[in-house]
């Protein structure tokens, strides 16, 4: 029976004005939230594992409070966590593809209405996101993703073969065979539910392990799929150290299919794993990886000042800059520099930096430590550095939260140290060109990284837009004419690079969902032949 699915709208984004119904939940969450000390189990089959081995979580704005505390596991529970997800796996396969998509589409509605201040509320906490940037990651971008998966797993399993006289073929879109594995990152929540959510929409049971900094709202993600009806065993969620992990997924070999999104070095080596063990292994996995990026805003002179500034504040400081798809490189013309800079500070005087509790915070922490000890690497090199000055912000702070301002760095060489490396922090680099080498540099963005994940141009000149966009074809897989490079919508813009960037496999879309089948094609004859010889073999 085919079944019409309902069509997915992408999520309203609630404006949370004063005095609004959105505004006073998310408030009441926050305070709740706060208040509390809770435990945090790791999901095995139907078990909840508290191993009695706690790690705490905090805000990152707010370290010395305790949210609550996870319960650490290890190899041994990745293996159990295999082997419930095997055993799950044939019952879970065998349903209708529209039962599943039914769980997820429940989720998706309870994140819409009961569960949204509650999981805005653990990633504005957890991860130190403002109440815009929670909402449009937590809520909408995950209620997106639940709903467009369903949608797009429909379109894709009714894609059928022909067939001619006395012949039916059709194809069985089976899941791969073993289990997947779900390394999910700390900056978007909804990235953390939709890696382990896809491929189980698909019919594949899942081991997920997120990071250990977004723990938090990963834990009310599997509370919401087990009371939307997500059967034990399906998704399994482990916190456990990356290289014993490792050491026990790429090593079984019922491994089918990873899905990341993290740092390129990382997803490096688990691709030189993979290949070191091929051989170890009942069929060959399926690797889909989003990796960094060093993402660029170039402006013509025929761009307007006001718009390329405010893209560079969103895009480079929104979220702190811990986006993949962030600002970190701009090319600004000699002739708007100054009107630029003028209008761009002004308006960096009137960013705040605090707690996300604080409404009134444009900019809040980084995740942790390690991260503020990076960024802050890259600043202090960049005082020292005769190629490189610090001509906005610079300073920072890890007292009470792990804070960075919103920091610029002016520099003479486009190839300078923060022109080129990932720093995934609220810094961004500007290089001013000779209007007259804006071909050279084109070039010049266009190898200047490794990555290949999100661009920015901003012109008024139609068919100067059309030969950049040529010219830089390879350099982005999500390109921006006259915005921001950051801010992907499901169902609109397909997000995913190449290069060092990742598989480019568009998570939000139906090519990503196409990695998580293994169709089989069945031929059945309906008037087979009763002897051997053809035609051909006959003489007159």
């Amino acid at each position: 029976m085919s079944y019409k699915y309902p069509l997915p709208i992408n999520e309203p984004v609630l404006p949370y004005t004063p005095g609004s119904p959105e505004k006073k939940a998310i408030k009441e969450a926050l305070e709740k939230a706060r208040s509390e000390v809770i435990e945090i189990p790791m999901y095995i089959g139907s078990e909840k594992v508290f191993t009695g081995n706690k790690e705490p979580v905090s805000p990152p704005h707010d370290h010395q409070h305790k949210l609550g505390y996870f319960h650490k596991g290890d190899k041994q529970h990745v293996e159990q966590a295999i082997n419930e997800a095997l055993k799950a796996k044939a019952q879970w396969a065998a349903l209708p593809q529209e039962a599943r998509a039914s769980i997820f589409l429940k989720a998706a509605d309870m994140i819409a209405g009961p569960y949204r201040a509650k999981i805005n509320a653990a990633t504005m906490l957890g991860q130190s996101k403002n109440i815009f940037q929670a909402e449009i990651d937590s809520a909408c971008e995950l209620i997106d993703f639940f709903k467009f998966n369903a949608y797009y797993a429909d379109q894709l399993t009714s894609i059928q073969p022909d067939s001619d006289e006395n012949t039916w073929n059709r194809l069985d879109y089976r899941p791969l065979e073993g289990f997947v594995f779900a390394l999910t990152p700390f900056n978007f929540t909804a990235i953390a539910g939709n890696l382990p959510a896809a491929p189980a929409l698909m019919g594949n049971t899942v081991v997920w392990k997120p990071a250990f900094t977004q723990v938090y709202a990963a834990n009310l993600i599997m509370e919401i799929l087990l009371e939307a009806g997500l059967p034990p065993g399906v998704i399994n969620l482990v916190f456990t150290e990356g290289p014993e992990t490792g050491e026990v997924v790429f090593n079984h070999k019922d491994f089918a299919g990873i899905h990341f999104t993290g740092s390129t070095e990382v997803f490096k080596n688990i691709w030189k794993q993979i290949g070191e063990n091929i051989h170890k292994y009942r069929t060959y996995p399926r690797i889909v990886g989003e990796t960094g990026g060093k993402d660029f805003i170039l402006a013509h002179e025929s761009a307007h000042v006001e718009e390329v500034g405010t893209a560079i504040i969103r895009g480079a400081f929104e979220f702190q800059g811990q986006k993949c798809s962030a600002a970190s490189r701009v090319y600004i013309p000699s002739s708007m520099w100054e009107p630029l800079k003028d209008f761009m500070f002004k308006k960096l005087d009137e960013v705040k930096v605090g707690p996300p509790e604080d409404f009134t915070n444009f900019v809040n922490a980084v995740i942790d430590e390690k991260s503020f000890n990076k960024i802050t690497s890259y600043i202090e090199e960049a005082r020292e550095s005769p190629d490189a000055e610090i001509i906005y912000g610079g300073t920072y702070d890890k007292s009470v939260g792990y804070f960075v301002n919103p920091t610029v760095i002016l520099t003479r060489d486009p190839f300078y140290k923060t022109m080129c490396e990932e720093i995934f922090g609220p810094v961004v680099t500007l290089y001013i060109y000779d209007p007259a080498e804006f071909d050279n540099i084109v070039e010049t963005i266009d190898k200047t990284s490794p990555y290949g994940l999100t661009g920015a141009v901003f012109s008024k000149d139609r068919y100067l837009l059309e030969q950049v966009s040529q010219k830089l074809r390879n350099a982005a897989g999500n390109f921006y004419l006259n915005d921001k490079p950051t801010g992907a919508v499901v169902g609109q813009q397909p997000f995913g690079g190449a290069r060092a960037s990742g598989t480019n496999d568009k998570a939000g879309s139906i090519f990503n969902m196409i990695r998580w089948m293994s169709p089989r094609n069945i031929k059945e004859n309906f008037v087979p032949p009763r002897d051997f010889p053809y035609p051909f073999m006959q003489e007159p």
